[in-house]
């Protein structure tokens, strides 16, 4: 079953190429996703990877987290379901209108 992991203080200038060499180390990449802004389409400065095994994804995330990439120390954790997210958008607040 495949795994996916958030990888963050991403370089804007780290390539999906970059990444998947570097998780290919630890198993099977399925894919690579780079987050970017809507309207420039700039990199945020993070990523989902997802590794073909929950194995692969555990030696990925203690072997990458912490390693200097593109000048940047990269931060490596499974990634949270969607659901279990902090939401900017429900604060639990009652919208201003």
């Amino acid at each position: 079953m495949t795994q996916k992991v958030y990888v963050g203080n991403l370089s804007y200038n780290t390539s999906e190429a970059t990444l998947r060499t570097l998780f290919a180390e630890h198993g099977e990449v399925e894919g690579i996703n780079i987050i970017t802004d809507r309207e420039t389409g700039r990199p945020k400065g993070f990523a989902f990877v997802e590794m073909a095994t929950e194995e692969a994804a555990e030696s990925a995330i203690s072997a990458l987290n912490g390693k200097v990439v593109d000048d940047r120390e990269i931060r490596v954790d499974k990634a949270k379901p969607q659901a279990d997210r902090d939401r900017r958008r429900d604060t639990g607040r009652r919208p201003r209108w």
